[in-house]
């Protein structure tokens, strides 16, 4: 790549580049505008007396904001925890209120861990899971599905989009199938909001037809520790958690209104979200084009399929993952190996080896998500780095060298 930025260093710089956008997003810029509002606002939203009132006019509106925005009543949206806590309390209601005679659940093999391990739950409980392949290009199996689909089908759970690799699932035509079968849909809908342009369907959510669906609010800039729950109206129901008749009984337990609130906020950043996806796509094309170009051995996986325009996920031969990872993050640059609540596993990837990569590609992956402040000075700083390590730690495998100071 023939860049005046070539031989930049990034270390004189004195800065760190986020790349890793899909294991959290940076909260947005405009929440420094509000902290000290949103910071000491103090009354609890279930009280009565003057010091509430902010906090339930913050809940209600934000209820309503994200309601629009999705296109579903804002009796539809429940608030919770996070995404995790919506997954699984999802599978366990629909399981618990289940027709005895719907005792079969379909869930496909990349779905994010508390999705799978919700799953494995039930199926000790006695529910039949059928777990749907995904092939080395991120292609769901819709055969798959439609041969499981049976009046036994009580729920189907496929995600939008993966956070691994970016790839974006037919949920649309799945829900179809799923509804033609008399069974429930849910597709965890983490990687949606920010990263995909959900203008682009004038229905929003609503064109997926979905009974289900789960939100994170540190996905798309708001903060940590929110989560978002879409129930379809008479979609079955049971509170993960019981208290005080929070969430009109359906999530006991005092509001986050914090982090509420700054969902809120968020959601009017969002209209803008089609000029980042589309910036976050031409520099990903750049990040990609360039590495292939400069890196031998490089693959793209899921490339041939949808993906998510700010994901990038590699596979560098004679590379071990961690290893790469650990000599980035010293010289400034944070990425991942795969989901950030599996790191420190030292298995590979469970997602890559179930689209059929080998034990050794996924411990040779690398995930690359870009952000709403990605630049491309920061996409050219990080590929003169990336092709600067690749070709030490290679050096150093092919001369057996101890790779102890592989990252210095």
């Amino acid at each position: 790549m023939n860049d005046p930025l070539q031989n930049q260093s990034l270390t004189s710089r004195n800065v760190r580049i986020y790349l890793d956008h899909n294991a959290t997003t940076p909260p947005a810029p405009v929440l420094a505008a509000r902290w000290s509002e949103l910071l000491f606002v103090t009354g609890n939203p279930s009280s009565i007396h003057n010091e509430s009132r902010m906090p339930k006019a913050w809940l209600r509106e934000t209820r309503q904001k994200f309601a629009n925005y999705l296109n579903c009543s804002p009796l539809e949206i429940i608030f919770n925890s996070g995404a995790s806590e919506g997954n699984s309390s999802i599978l366990k209601s629909a399981w618990q209120l289940r027709n005895q005679n719907r005792n079969e659940i379909i869930v496909s093999q990349v779905e994010h861990p508390s999705v799978i391990k919700t799953a494995e739950h039930l199926q000790a409980q006695g529910a039949i899971v059928h777990w749907v392949p995904v092939d080395r290009a991120g292609l769901i199996d819709l055969d798959f599905i439609k041969n499981k689909l049976s009046e036994k089908t009580l729920l189907v759970s496929v995600m939008f989009a993966n956070n691994e690799t970016g790839s974006i699932f037919p949920i649309k035509e799945i829900a179809a199938l799923a509804h033609q079968a008399g069974a429930l849909m849910h597709a965890d809908c983490v990687q949606l909001l920010g990263k995909y342009n959900l203008e682009q369907h004038p229905e929003k959510l609503k064109i997926f037809d979905l009974d289900y669906a789960t939100f994170s609010a540190h996905k798309f800039y708001a903060l940590a520790g929110t989560g978002v729950v879409f129930i379809k109206k008479n979609s079955p129901w049971v509170p993960l958690v019981h208290g005080g008749g929070q969430e009109r009984g359906r999530r006991g337990g005092t509001e986050n209104v914090l982090g509420i609130a700054s969902l809120g906020i968020v959601l009017d950043e969002l209209k803008a979200a089609k000029v980042h996806v589309d910036e976050m796509l031409r520099l990903r094309n750049l990040l990609e084009s360039s590495i292939l170009a400069r890196i031998d051995g490089c693959t793209i996986t899921a490339a041939e399929g949808a993906r998510l325009a700010n994901t990038s996920s590699l596979v560098m031969t004679n590379v071990d993952g961690e290893t790469l990872l650990m000599s980035l993050d010293l010289k400034g640059f944070s990425v991942s190996t795969g989901a950030a609540c599996s790191s420190g596993n030292p298995e590979p990837s469970p997602v890559l080896l179930a689209m059929g990569l080998s034990r050794i590609e996924a411990q040779s992956s690398l995930r690359i998500s870009l952000g709403w402040q990605t630049t491309e000075e920061q996409i050219i700083l990080f590929v003169n780095t990336l092709v600067e390590v690749v070709a030490k730690l290679r050096e150093i495998n092919l001369t057996g060298k101890d790779l102890t100071h592989a990252v210095s």
